[in-house]
């Protein structure tokens, strides 16, 4: 009887071990057990996702140092919504300026005015959780603004005599478009870093009597066509 008793206590010893140990090597995620990591894994990453992820807000560094540092740079701020980690709908907003007196003709050009854009961005990265993502967008791209621009005094060739070349106020006006891509990586919880590339192509100018403004604000220096960037500093908002 004492041998029978001592096997029954040892078999339900044995039997409780190996189900503590079965219970162990569940996981639980957000109170649902799995049988393992791998299991939860696999849920998690066929769990669809929702249509609205949320908002973030971001500012590019690249261009407030070039503002403070260059002949001409940007002070630029940004919003975005993000829908299943996938289609990001983006305005951004920003002032242009440039203060720059070139070498050769002595010619000084200055303005400090707002610019604006909206497009959306498509995350092309395989992981659309991790909150690393490979992007492509498009911009459209707008400003009215008014620049001033002074040189060295003109000389009159009937009459003779020196006359100012300086103009103050004039009014310009631009609509762009820009093709975009970029990186983006999470560096810690809600904030990333990430940079694009940018080919801007403008649509339509108006100019003044004294030709093509030296530079757009939120475009860049005025040629048929240029490449730009941008490094942002970006804040989720869930």
């Amino acid at each position: 009887m004492k041998r029978l008793l001592f096997l029954l206590l040892l078999t339900a010893a044995f039997t409780a071990n190996s189900v503590a140990q079965q219970d162990s090597s569940q996981v639980q995620v957000r109170g649902i057990q799995y049988v393992s990591a791998e299991d939860a894994a696999k849920v998690l990453l066929n769990k669809p996702i929702p249509l609205f992820v949320g908002i973030s807000v971001s500012v590019d560094l690249c261009g407030a140092v070039m503002a403070s540092l260059c002949p001409w740079g940007q002070y630029e701020a940004a919003a975005r919504i993000n829908f299943r980690q996938r289609y990001f709908p983006t305005v951004e907003i920003g002032i242009g300026s440039s203060n720059y007196t070139d070498e050769t003709t002595k010619l000084h050009y200055k303005t400090h005015s707002p610019f604006f854009r909206a497009g959306c961005d498509l995350n092309i990265a395989n992981d659309k959780r991790s909150g690393n993502r490979i992007y492509a967008g498009l911009r459209y791209g707008f400003t009215a603004f008014k620049y001033n621009l002074d040189g060295p005094p003109i000389e009159d060739p009937v009459y003779g005599g020196m006359f100012p070349y300086s103009f103050t106020g004039v009014n310009g006006r631009m609509h762009w478009f820009e093709i975009v891509g970029g990186l983006e990586a999470r560096i810690w919880k809600f904030i990333h870093l990430g940079w694009t590339l940018r080919y801007k192509v403008r649509l339509n100018e108006k100019q003044s009597s004294l030709g093509h403004a030296w530079y757009v604000p939120g475009f860049g220096k005025n040629a048929g066509g240029r490449v730009g960037g941008t490094f942002n500093l970006i804040f989720d908002i869930d």
